[in-house]
């Protein structure tokens, strides 16, 4: 009798071990697909990094605010290869090269917000936040009829509030993965080696439009082409 219920004691042990672990699976499983997974078209409260990285997908996003003389260029190079990019475009550029901001769109490429002064959005209060995001939003739609959803925040910089405040005018905050630096290291080798050395899916490739980034470009999307990648939209990148 004592066997027996040192035995029958085991098996209970087991069988109770064996459902804490299920409930625990179960509970797992739940948090993990209930996770928020980000949709294209819907606004995010969260900056956004990059794209899908299952895919062969990468974006060049272009920062403007200066260097009109380049973009010409890049134009031309990128339709060589067929390839639309994300042109993320300031306020106060608008208002100086509208017609420049009417090539890129009529080009086919994607335009995203860049704020309208090029301030730092994160020392900014919620008004200040507001402002630069809607004014530039209200020029480039004056401009080329075009309603934006991805916003860049200049240099990075950018709070709480400034997502809080991209979402509510309809933005998903967009930063980068990878970082040519190419307005401070006017080397077009580094901008290639940065734009290619440990590139995979789902990657944001932040470049302005400098003269090495220019000449590096024509290289950096041969490299793409040779390795299976596929240069898209930052949009393109995110849909799933």
């Amino acid at each position: 009798m004592v066997r027996f219920m040192k035995g029958k004691r085991v098996f209970l042990n087991i069988i109770t071990n064996a459902i804490i672990i299920l409930v625990l699976v179960l509970i797992a499983t739940v948090c993990f697909s209930s996770q928020p997974q980000y949709v294209f078209g819907s606004s995010s409260d969260e900056a956004i990094y990059s794209g899908d990285a299952s895919s062969n997908k990468v974006s060049l996003m272009i920062n403007v605010y200066w260097g009109t003389e380049y973009i010409e260029e890049i134009l031309q190079i990128l339709d060589a290869y067929s390839i639309k990019s994300s042109f993320f475009v300031g306020g106060q550029w608008v208002e100086k090269e509208p017609e420049m901001l009417r090539k890129i769109y009529d080009a086919g490429h994607e335009i995203g917000n860049h704020g309208y002064f090029h301030q730092d959005q994160g020392s900014l209060s919620y008004d200040q936040n507001y402002e630069e995001i809607k004014a530039c939003h209200q020029i480039v739609k004056a401009t080329i009829g075009y309603e934006m959803a991805l916003f860049a925040p200049p240099s990075g910089d950018f709070s709480k509030t400034t997502l809080k405040v991209a979402q509510e005018l309809g933005y998903s905050t967009i930063m980068w993965s990878k970082d040519t630096i190419d307005w401070r290291d006017k080397d077009s080798s580094l901008v290639y080696s940065r734009c290619t050395e440990g590139i995979s899916g789902g990657e944001f490739i932040l470049m302005h439009p400098t003269e090495h980034t220019t000449e590096a470009l024509d290289d950096v999307l041969e490299y793409y082409a040779n390795n299976n990648l596929k240069a898209c939209t930052v949009s393109e990148n995110l849909a799933t």
